[in-house]
C-alpha cells in the first residue's frame, strides 16, 4: 500500500477510504472545474483520499452514434488542468498499449477497462510507465482469476497497483456483486476498490444505450466498506439525464456529499472489526 501515500500526499489517510470520482466522459471543461470544485472540498473536509477521475475517450459504446469525446490530446490536457487546479491525482482508462505512454504524460493512474483486463499487451504497457495502474475486474472473471492480471504487471517491473471489483455478469442485461471478491483480491497485497456505479449497469439494451439502477449506489458503497474495500469508485454528474456518457449509472452530484459523510461513519466501525 507505499504507493497510496506517495499517489495521495498530504491528502493519504489510511483510516479512511479513497474515493475515485467524477464524470463518466470529458464533456467539456466547466463541468470538469465543477465536479472537481465540489468533490476535492467534500473529501478535503471528510479526510477522504481523492483521484479525479473522467475519460477522455470512451472506445467502449453500445452505439456508433454515442458520444466517444473532444478529443484525446484535448482531453488529457484538460485532466492534467484539474489535477494542477486542485491538487489531486488523475485518472483515466486506456484502450490499447500504444494509449499507455501518451495518457501516461497527463495522468498519475492508469485505468484499465473491464473488458481489456486480459489483454497482455496494455497490462504491461501501462506497467512499464510506472504509474500506478488499476485494473478493472472482468463481468466475466473471478476475483482469484485477477492474480494473473497482477502477474503481470509485477513481471513488468510495476509493484503499484489497484484492483478494482465491478461486478459480475448475471444474464444478458443484469450485473450481480460478489463481495467475496473483495477479501479474495486483496489477498494479493494490492488496494481493492468497489465500482458502485458500473456494477449496477444493465447492459445490452435494444435501445443501444446502456441502463443503470443508481438508486442503489448507497446499498452498494456500505456493503463494499462493511467488507473491507479500501476505495470506492462512484461517477457523479450534475445532471445526469443530460451526461453524455453513462447517464444511467452516475449518482447525482448534490446526493455525495451525504452519502460520503455516512460512508466514513460506517468505515470507522467496520476497520474495528
Amino acid at each position: 500500500m507505499k504507493h497510496l501515500k506517495s499517489l495521495f500526499k498530504e491528502q493519504y489517510n489510511p483510516e479512511n477510504f479513497f474515493l475515485i470520482a467524477g464524470p463518466c466522459v470529458i464533456e467539456e471543461e466547466e463541468l470538469l472545474m465543477t465536479v472537481a470544485e465540489k468533490v476535492s472540498g467534500i473529501c478535503k473536509r471528510l479526510a477522504i483520499p481523492y483521484v479525479f477521475k473522467a475519460s477522455y475517450r470512451k472506445a467502449n459504446r453500445t452505439s456508433v452514434h454515442s458520444f466517444t469525446g473532444i478529443g484525446d490530446v484535448e482531453g488529457l490536457e484538460l485532466l492534467h488542468k484539474i489535477g494542477k487546479t486542485f491538487n489531486v491525482p488523475v485518472t483515466s482508462d486506456i484502450h490499447s498499449a500504444a494509449e499507455a505512454a501518451m495518457a501516461a504524460a497527463y495522468v498519475d493512474v492508469l485505468q484499465i477497462p473491464a473488458f481489456l483486463c486480459r489483454q497482455t499487451d496494455i497490462l504491461v504497457a501501462a506497467a512499464e510507465t510506472g504509474k500506478v495502474v488499476n485494473v478493472k475486474k472482468g463481468q466475466f472473471l473471478s476475483g482469484e482469476s485477477m492474480k494473473f492480471a497482477v502477474e503481470k504487471i509485477k513481471g513488468a517491473g510495476n509493484e503499484h497497483i489497484m484492483l478494482t471489483e465491478r461486478g459480475t455478469t448475471f444474464g444478458y442485461q443484469d450485473l450481480v456483486v460478489d463481495y467475496r471478491n473483495i477479501p479474495v483480491m486483496k489477498h494479493f497485497g494490492h488496494p481493492v476498490v468497489m465500482d458502485c456505479t458500473h456494477s449496477l449497469q444493465q447492459p445490452n439494451q435494444t435501445s443501444g444505450v446502456t441502463g443503470g439502477n443508481p438508486q442503489m449506489i448507497s446499498t452498494i458503497a456500505k456493503a463494499a466498506i462493511a467488507t473491507g474495500a479500501d476505495g470506492l469508485f462512484i461517477e457523479t454528474h450534475p445532471d445526469p439525464a443530460n451526461a453524455k456518457s453513462d447517464g444511467a449509472n452516475m449518482l447525482r452530484l448534490d446526493l455525495l456529499e451525504e452519502l460520503l459523510e455516512k460512508l466514513v461513519e460506517l468505515r470507522k466501525v467496520a476497520i474495528k472489526l
